[in-house]
């Protein structure tokens, strides 16, 4: 986003009349596609408007433009944290790309400010969960994999990606301080209470908290003591 976003939305402005043409040979109104990428947040999140374009468009643009034509300033070992820059616009691939990407949204009755959240989901208990996050193609690292199917209107449920998260660290005690997710819940047992309630954390960005030491246990407000006898 923050190398590619910019550029993609300058170079879309500039196309002659607002249009592009896509493999298929159609002539396709992409001026409001424009304006989406100006004004896309260069997030995954579930309400990022501008994303799902994105993600369609450099999907497309990657398949037909190969890396060593994608950029004007290209990869560097000497200069690793710099390069690659500057998006080959002029690449005869990316009006097409633009193209195909508004046109195959368009055709799934999606459109292109969507919040990407509203496309990118799982489904507990007949309801949809949005997801946030990405392909790696993407340079997401909250990697998101679904299945695009423009018959069934766009992508479909998530199929796989993040699943166990942790973030660990030390303030100066004793014990770890821990947060931790399972992303698709702890019980596949629909009637469980824990079949979605993880991913309902993830969904809205939030953790579990996880204690070690006995102080911590205790304060939990969740604790339950069960004594056994033998």
């Amino acid at each position: 986003a923050d190398l590619a976003a910019a550029d993609s939305a300058r170079a879309c402005a500039a196309l002659p009349g607002g249009t592009a043409t896509g493999s298929d040979g159609t002539a396709v109104d992409v001026g409001q596609a424009c304006d989406v990428l100006k004004k896309w947040d260069h997030t995954m999140r579930t309400s990022s408007r501008g994303a799902l374009l994105f993600d369609r468009f450099w999907r497309g643009l990657t398949a037909a433009v190969p890396n060593d034509k994608l950029w004007k300033v290209p990869f560097s070992a000497a200069d690793p944290v710099r390069t690659p820059n500057t998006l080959n616009t002029d690449a005869p691939g990316f009006a097409t790309a633009l193209a195909d990407a508004v046109g195959e949204l368009r055709a799934a009755g999606i459109a292109l400010d969507d919040p990407l959240g509203a496309h990118q989901f799982v489904v507990r208990g007949g309801k949809r969960i949005p997801v946030h996050g990405g392909t790696e193609s993407l340079g997401v690292w909250n990697k998101v994999e679904t299945v695009w199917d423009a018959k069934a209107g766009g992508y479909t449920e998530v199929v796989h990606g993040s699943s166990y998260i942790q973030a660990v660290g030390w303030n100066g005690g004793g014990c770890p301080v821990a947060r931790t997710l399972l992303t698709y819940s702890q019980s596949s047992n629909p009637n469980s209470p824990h079949y979605s309630d993880q991913t309902h954390l993830y969904s809205d960005g939030e953790w579990v908290t996880s204690r070690f030491c006995e102080k911590d246990i205790l304060k939990s407000p969740a604790l339950k003591v069960v004594r056994v006898h033998g």
